[in-house]
């Protein structure tokens, strides 16, 4: 019975986890949205990384790029290659 008791428990605690995960990832996608909605201030991000791209910068993009939009590590390097590929 105990046994049960505990495989129940840790179960569980697993979905709390899962869940309190889930509730922060969608707190960081709708600030993305709220983001993507305000054009102006992306267009203005745009224009400073692409200065920093200019100038070979690509790294210091990537992580302004992160701090500014709130996007993880893979998302700013998209990002970045993104606005290298409409520059050319």
């Amino acid at each position: 019975m105990s046994v049960y008791l505990a495989v129940a428990l840790i179960i569980i605690v697993y979905l709390l986890f899962r869940v309190v995960s889930l509730e922060s990832r969608v707190k960081q996608l709708q600030s993305k949205l709220k983001l993507m909605k305000n054009q102006p201030v992306a267009s203005e991000v745009d224009h400073e990384l692409r200065d920093l791209i200019k100038e070979g910068k690509d790294i210091k993009a990537v992580k302004e790029a992160r701090e500014v939009l709130g996007l993880s590590l893979l998302e700013g390097k998209e990002y970045i290659d993104r606005l290298k590929q409409s520059m050319n």
